[in-house]
């Protein structure tokens, strides 16, 4: 039995591992086979995904003394065997665990997901959250879609029509200037 000391360390850990991502995944590992578990770990280790198996108790202490940030949506999941996927991409533990389940297991469950403030409950959520977009990607899209409307003026102008836009601007400017 660990002490009150020991736990109170656990929760100051769980704290601060829970303070360094804005990603956390709550699955049932339970009934999973030692070798599968392994695997699991060993999947989650070559992603950069942390793996966890933490007692509900600890982890919703934990939660509960974080400031500025509310996990009461994912608090209610915290029954049975517990691992916490701490991740550093929102949809990087929801794909391994698609991939896993399809070579090794029906198993890990994803009972709760916490990913920048939005909770997702359940293993019906697993497919939405596999295919959400990251940082980056949402970025790189926008800069493509600014750039789309930016490529097709700067063709023009430079296509036959650009004499023409070329006079209308030197007419503007002239207008502008009398």
């Amino acid at each position: 039995m660990a002490t009150k000391i020991e736990k109170n360390q656990a929760i100051d850990v769980l704290v601060e591992e829970i303070k360094a991502t804005n990603v956390l995944y709550l699955a049932d590992t339970s009934g999973m086979t030692a070798e599968s578990t392994s695997s699991l770990r060993r999947a989650c280790h070559k992603s950069g995904i942390r793996m966890k198996v933490v007692k509900n108790s600890l982890l919703q202490k934990a939660m509960e003394r974080i400031e500025g940030k509310d996990y009461s949506g994912v608090i209610p999941s915290l029954k049975g065997q517990t691992s916490v996927l701490f991740a550093d991409k929102g949809n990087a533990p929801a794909k391994l665990i698609k991939d896993f389940r399809k070579k090794e297991d029906s198993k890990p469950l994803l009972k709760s997901a916490w990913i920048d403030e939005a909770v997702f409950i359940g293993d019906d959520q697993l497919v939405m959250l596999s295919k959400l977009k990251g940082k980056e990607e949402l970025i790189g899209e926008i800069i493509g879609l600014l750039q789309s409307p930016m490529k097709n003026v700067l063709s023009g102008l430079q296509g036959s029509g650009g004499q023409k836009i070329a006079g209308l601007v030197k007419t503007l400017q002239e207008r502008a200037q009398a």
